[in-house]
């Protein structure tokens, strides 16, 4: 998978992991890294998809819809990635945490419902459930945080508390910022993230 790797002045930081939104590149969240750690590894991700030639990171049959065989091949593509990611850049696998934005949000979200210990954590801007019906690993470990928009036309508000309640109901630590806003992403959310992470990932 295309992506940049800075190491960081803190080995002892968790390397974050950053899954851009569509059409999205793997230099677009770096000054979000920047922000809320700036000591902190980064791993810094293109996803595989094309989508009317913009990356994504798996495929979606329309607006909010997810090709859910994709899903599951594509973050499984992203878990063995950043198994050798660990081992070629000589990080601990199991410090990661993910900053996701929408389609980025989703796969880390994805990641979670998947594996028990791919993500130590994860900030996820406007995530969607990635899927339903399926059953959890044991997130106990896991720490999530979620930043809403009460007027997001892409990610109704319900998605949102699904979200969470999947997630606290497999163990997971989960805190949620609702913004009166839409679909953007917004420095508040940006600073509040960084405070959940300053205080619940180091």
């Amino acid at each position: 998978m295309r992506h940049i790797f800075k190491e960081g002045t803190n080995s002892n930081k968790p390397v974050l992991l950053l899954l851009h939104g569509t059409g999205g590149d793997e230099n677009g969240l770096l000054p979000l890294a920047e922000i809320v750690d700036p000591e902190a590894s980064v791993l810094s991700v293109r996803g595989n998809v094309l989508e009317n030639g913009m990356p994504r990171f798996f495929r979606r049959l329309a607006e909010g819809v997810f090709d859910e065989e994709d899903l599951v091949f594509r973050t499984n593509e992203l878990n063995q990635f950043l198994e050798d990611a660990a081992k070629e850049y000589k990080f601990n696998r199991q410090n990661i945490v993910a900053i996701g934005y929408s389609n980025g949000a989703n796969i880390a979200a994805s990641l979670l419902f998947h594996y028990k210990d791919a993500l130590k954590g994860a900030i996820l801007h406007h995530p969607m459930v990635p899927r339903r019906g399926i059953e959890l690993p044991d997130l106990k470990e896991a720490k999530v945080f979620i930043a809403a928009g009460t007027n997001d036309p892409i990610c109704p508000q319900q998605e949102s508390v699904e979200l969470r309640e999947l997630l606290e109901d497999a163990g997971a630590s989960v805190e949620i910022l609702w913004e009166n806003h839409g679909h953007q992403l917004t420095m508040t959310e940006v600073q509040a993230a960084k405070q959940w992470y300053e205080k619940t990932m180091i």
